[in-house]
């Protein structure tokens, strides 16, 4: 079983830009701006960072500096076209070689659309939506409290994947918006049990539902990504159900191969956000893979001992980077949650380590 440690960073922008190849009347040909986020993951070979343990601020520093140009600026300047994958593509092509093992770059304009550039070429165009209804879950057990009837602000993002081979626009965030808009009919307050194909509204189940409704739609539609909650969700790419759950704890460490007068060698800390990633069959009885309830409650030993302690004193990590934390936290967690397929741990906002491992390898979104 192959384990893939990627690091990743984030940086952001303000900039104004055209979008000239579009429609005359289209809105984004006017000269308009956006707060850009930048996402970048790299599976980066040792020695690379200034001492072991320092990836993850080495890749940030790469990165804002590889987009500084950016900051302030007209992109059309820079990039004739500047849609959010061709951004991706000219941010690639300034880290390429001062930042090895790129596996993703990452462009968000606004807080609902964005781009994912995978290393094939591949830009996983993003969009995303909110409805508002009620559900319950039949098949839980008596006293689960998802048998009873209850709400939540679902958020729903849809990917499309393209292969554009050079081009430099396929479909655009108004095409995937045209393709959702019947479903958010349908969907937007509205009992989700009442509707056909949703007697049993998991949110496994409901990523199928939609999926199976737009993709001859959006034939480019690669995932389907479900909110149940602002910490849980599933992802599902029409054969494959991952789930996850999200934990924040708040930790204190200091990395003691940082050289004298560096900072981190200080005894400092972070909030982090943990999520866990999971991958199991569809049980066909309840609807759901694993219950997030129940990843909470079987992983609350691991993040009892995460939450409000020293990192680096824990047995067996005295490097609390987030390369060799995930690799811990794998290591404590995977008895209690076989199905733990993969590991985002964030120090920073966006600038953590990615772990992964099993049979589906590392996948997008991410």
């Amino acid at each position: 079983m192959t384990e893939h440690l990627y690091h990743s960073a984030s940086a952001t922008f303000e900039a104004a830009l055209r979008v000239p190849i579009l429609p005359p009347e289209h809105r984004s040909r006017r000269l308009h701006g956006h707060s850009y986020r930048v996402r970048v993951q790299a599976e980066l070979p040792d020695g690379w960072a200034p001492f072991a343990g320092a990836e993850t601020d080495a890749l940030q520093q790469a990165l804002a500096e590889a987009v500084a140009p950016l900051d302030y600026a007209e992109l059309n300047a820079e990039v004739p076209v500047p849609t959010d994958e061709n951004l991706a593509r000219w941010i690639r092509r300034r880290l390429a070689g001062r930042v090895p093992g790129v596996r993703a770059v990452g462009v968000r304009s606004t807080a609902d659309t964005g781009v994912d550039l995978d290393a094939a070429d591949h830009a996983h165009l993003w969009h995303r939506f909110r409805f508002e209804a009620a559900h319950r879950l039949p098949r839980v057990p008596a006293g689960h409290p998802c048998g009873r009837m209850h709400g939540h602000g679902f958020e729903v993002i849809l990917h499309a994947d393209q292969d554009l081979a050079g081009a430099d626009m396929g479909i655009d965030f108004d095409v995937i918006a045209a393709a959702w808009a019947p479903l958010a009919d349908v969907l937007h307050h509205a009992c989700l049990n009442d509707l056909p194909g949703l007697e049993n509204p998991t949110s496994e189940l409901l990523s199928q539902w939609i999926w199976q409704r737009l993709r001859r739609e959006l034939p480019a539609l690669s995932w389907v990504s479900v909110y149940e909650t602002a910490t849980a969700g599933c992802h599902y790419d029409g054969k494959h159900y991952r789930i996850w759950k999200d934990l924040r704890f708040e930790s204190a460490l200091r990395l003691i191969q940082a050289p004298e007068g560096d900072g981190r060698r200080r005894l400092h800390g972070h909030s982090y956000l943990l999520r866990l990633h999971l991958v199991a069959p569809l049980d066909e009885v309840l609807g759901w893979t694993v219950d997030y309830g129940d990843v909470k409650a079987l992983f609350k030993p691991v993040y009892a001992r995460l939450d409000h302690h020293r990192l680096d004193e824990l047995p067996g990590l005295e490097q609390a980077d987030p390369g060799r934390l995930a690799r811990w936290i794998r290591s404590q967690a995977v008895e209690p949650l076989p199905q733990l397929a993969r590991i985002d741990l964030q120090q920073t906002p966006g600038c953590g380590a990615m772990l992964c491992w099993g049979d589906l390898g590392p996948a997008l979104p991410t």
